[in-house]
């Protein structure tokens, strides 16, 4: 077959009409055509007609021909090996023949193809295409040298034999022969083109360091020789190296590092946040280890507030943050706007991680400033990165570094425009932890004005204070009440009631933290704390129900057995058993609510008990639930979904939680139940959360039910 192949007219016709068709918004049209493209992957040379499409059919629409390319690169990913021999090769050698097409989006969909079958088989599969594609770098035709640049970059990406850590991997790898010309066409005149070069030693450096040794002179040559690149890819990629060398190896640039720190501080300032972003990477790395530290420091007057500054809301980020400005309290969420949360196995102990980035944005679990709520802000952005950059500087240089940022932030604070004294505020909240010995003596001052902020007109300010407060968490509970804890807890409580949700969160998330650092400083303001919980429990949209319940968990947790009592019992404990009774299993609000109610029944002990047995039995529901989902996965792959384990793991800990607070009294239940089975079914999971959980709950039953539990050890001890 090969290249001689020709496709039949009608043949050619129906399916370039499908491909066509396909592109249809309407539904109906689609799904037929969906069904009949799927009895074509039957026809044996149905992927012989994808690739003539996408090559060859010179008269179609672009969109056309690249669908054929994505169809057939699907068809790649999941069947290559049964393709026949001669399709094989008529596919690889049509794309190496037509890697310089007119088109950049066939360029790019040939060089996708020519990725996903090197993925299939590997360079070993497709000895020729190296050799190609270095010869394609040295056509005069700059589609040409476009295609196979584009291909070489994507294969440098997700080719497994850049893997440097594979000791079953010769020392010599075919990719590494072309380390030499991709370095030389560092200096290509045309800028997309050195883009394409660095990003593939980018590769290198990331994975195969070892392999850049021998060439390592002329790289760092060739590298800074690009300083002065006026293109923005190529200031991306020559700062991504940089960065990436300090990560990977810096012994490489220590002899270059104080011009490098210069060139740094420049591009930090570029007007193109992508670029800046990049730069500002770096500063997240270079104080690491000794020789970064001492260079570094005489760049600090420079550096720190030119971080600061970085800091601000960019005027494209105030113009989609407008919406932050409403009273938006009863806006319902939108459900793509909740970002799932994954259940953290049971500990004994008060250890609730209310992680906060950098950049003063809720996280939970652990995640971190990337994964951040809010729809217009959820990359990693230049605001993050620079808060982040200070508050490593902070953990470095520590009281060192507030000669050089005090007098700026007195600038900044006092200033009339939101957005400098916003950043002001996150510049404070950044380095609470590195500088906290040398901010003592001005907290008496800054605290104030900071409870004062918690009430300006602009919500992002009220918001990115109540984090910055949280931050100082441990030296407000320390110091006069009067002055700073009881102003603190009121404003934040006000603020937990605010009627924009931002603020909300914020608030709520700022009050878990305070809860860690008071414990039963909190009791004697037990009452208008519960109160004012359960309000925001009637105000939160349900992301922000979800923080609310870690909050209400956490104060059970700090405060203990005085929750049980029955005021606070009956305010609490109605709006959760509501919320309980309304969601479904399936629910991913409900794991959130368990481990709250899982705090509160620990803490209220007998308190808790009117609710016990509906507790618990919809607990062992959730187990056999999960139980069977699994069993249906193991036994039936094909049919069933392999089950979250959430709802297992929280309903373990929710149950332990019941025997923790109520005692003896969760007994009848355990003996009523199979819950002693089950237990036993999950001490044998090959997930460790859920064992975890499950030897947690054993533990306490111990305590609580032992007469359920002693037939059940004596029969492992058998």
């Amino acid at each position: 077959m090969g290249s001689t192949w020709q496709p039949d007219e009608n043949g050619l016709r129906e399916i370039t009409q499908l491909l066509k068709e396909s592109q249809s918004p309407d539904n109906q049209i689609q799904r037929q055509v969906q069904s009949k493209l799927e009895q074509l992957n039957h026809h044996p040379d149905f992927n012989n007609y994808l690739i003539y499409v996408l090559t060859r059919s010179q008269t179609e629409d672009d969109p056309t021909r690249s669908l054929a390319g994505l169809i057939l690169k699907n068809n790649v990913r999941v069947h290559w090996e049964n393709f026949h021999h001669t399709t094989q090769e008529l596919i690889k050698n049509e794309c190496v023949t037509h890697i310089g097409d007119r088109s950049p989006l066939i360029r790019a969909t040939i060089g996708i193809l020519i990725t996903t079958i090197v993925g299939k088989a590997g360079l070993k599969g497709w000895a020729n295409l190296l050799p190609s594609l270095s010869q394609c770098l040295d056509s005069p035709t700059l589609e040409v040298v476009d295609g196979a640049f584009s291909s070489l970059q994507k294969i440098c990406e997700d080719s497994t034999e850049l893997d440097g850590n594979d000791p079953a991997q010769p020392q010599q790898q075919p990719l590494d022969a072309l380390l030499p010309k991709f370095i030389q066409f560092f200096a290509y005149p045309i800028a997309k083109i050195r883009a394409y070069a660095l990003a593939c030693v980018n590769c290198y450096i990331l994975h195969r360091i070892a392999a850049l040794h021998p060439h390592i002179e002329d790289f760092l040559k060739s590298l800074f020789a690009l300083a002065s690149d006026v293109d923005a890819d190529v200031k991306k990629q020559v700062l991504r190296a940089i960065v990436t060398l300090l990560e990977v190896q810096p012994d490489i640039l220590y002899r270059d590092l104080t011009n490098i720190i210069g060139f740094m501080l420049m591009r930090t300032q570029d007007t193109d946040e992508q670029v800046a972003l990049e730069a500002c990477e770096f500063w997240l790395s270079v104080a690491d280890n000794a020789v970064g530290q001492q260079a570094l420091a005489p760049h600090l007057a420079q550096l720190v507030p030119l971080l600061v500054e970085r800091m601000r809301y960019s005027a494209m980020d105030v113009m989609l943050l407008r919406a932050e400005d409403e009273e938006d309290e009863l806006k319902p969420d939108k459900q793509e706007d909740i970002r799932p949360r994954f259940h953290k196995a049971k500990t004994h102990s008060l250890d609730h991680d209310h992680v906060t980035g950098p950049a003063g944005d809720h996280t939970e679990d652990g995640d971190t400033d990337e994964d951040d709520d809010d729809e217009e802000m959820t990359e990693w952005n230049l605001r993050k990165c620079s808060a982040a950059g200070l508050d490593v500087l902070s953990n470095v240089f520590h009281e060192n570094l507030l000669p050089v940022l005090l007098p700026y932030l007195k600038q900044v604070l006092g200033s009339p425009d939101w957005v400098l004294k916003e950043s002001g505020i996150l510049a404070l909240g950044a380095i609470a932890e590195g500088c906290s010995e040398g901010m003592a003596a001005h907290l008496p001052d800054l605290v104030p004005f900071l409870l004062g902020c918690l009430q300006d007109s602009k919500p992002l300010v009220r918001s990115i204070t109540c984090w910055t407060l949280s931050r100082y968490s441990s030296w407000i509970v320390l110091e006069d009440p009067n002055k700073y804890f009881k102003p603190f807890l009121a404003e934040l409580l006000r603020r937990i009631l605010d009627k924009n949700k931002k603020v909300q969160e914020a608030a709520c998330s700022a009050f878990a933290t305070l809860e860690e650092e008071s414990g039963t400083l909190l009791v004697p303001h037990l009452e208008i704390i519960v109160k004012s919980l359960v309000l925001a429990f009637r105000k939160y949209q349900s992301k922000n129900l979800l923080i609310l319940y870690d909050a209400i968990g956490t104060l059970a947790e700090a405060v203990g057995h005085e929750l049980n009592r029955p005021e606070y019992v009956q305010l609490l404990m109605d709006p959760l058993i509501t919320k309980w009774s309304t969601l479904s299993d399936d629910d991913k609000s409900t794991f959130p609510l368990l481990e709250c109610l899982s705090s509160v029944a620990t803490a209220m002990s007998t308190g808790f008990m009117p609710y016990v047995e509906p507790v618990f039995s919809r607990c062992i529901n959730l187990i056999d639930r999960s139980i069977q989902g699994q069993l249906n996965y193991n036994t039936q792959p094909e049919i069933y979904e392999n089950p979250d384990r959430d709802c297992l793991i929280v309903a373990l800990d929710l149950i332990s939680g019941l025997s923790e607070g109520v005692g003896s009294h969760v007994e009848p239940l355990v003996l009523r139940s199979n819950l002693m089975v089950t237990v036993a079914h999950c001490i044998r999971d090959p997930v460790p959360e859920v064992r975890q959980s499950a030897f947690a709950l054993i533990g306490d039953l111990a305590r609580a039910a032992f007469s359920a539990e002693r037939p059940y050890l004596s029969m492992s001890n058998r």
